[in-house]
């Protein structure tokens, strides 16, 4: 998505889903300002809403900036016969780790959400206790 795109997006629709994890950044003061000039132009828009949508198409624009290398081996052909040859730069670790990461962080999510159910079932076998005959 580009910088116009997002624009737009804020004009229009509403925000994506988020993760629970939270990340602290204190910004410079030129970039704060500039924040809240944007949150002031797009009133429906928290601060916290511009800033994931700004990195996020600041981290596209990052991986698409990221250079070809071509290795080797050849791992396809394009339209004229010509090979195409596997990257062996930046762009495949990057987007590998991207994928482990996010795994991670869906599963971390899940298992947040399964805990309440968990936690709420506890109480209620704690209620009732197991009687026991006295011994004789």
């Amino acid at each position: 998505m580009s910088f116009k795109e997002l624009l737009e997006s804020w004009r229009e629709t509403a925000a994506a889903p988020r993760t629970a994890s939270t990340f602290a950044v204190r910004l410079p003061l030129d970039e704060a300002a500039q924040l809240a000039a944007l949150a002031e132009m797009f009133p429906g828009r928290a601060p916290e809403q511009l800033i994931t949508e700004l990195l996020g198409a600041a981290l596209k624009e990052l991986a698409a900036a990221m250079p070809y290398v071509a290795g080797k081996r050849v791992i396809s052909t394009d339209e004229q016969g010509d090979p195409i040859y596997e990257d062996v730069g930046p762009t495949p670790r990057f987007m590998a780790l991207t994928r482990a990461h996010r795994r991670s962080l869906e599963a971390a999510g899940q298992g947040a959400r399964r805990a309440p159910r968990a936690a709420a079932a506890a109480p209620r076998a704690a209620k009732k206790p197991a009687r026991r005959r006295p011994r004789r």
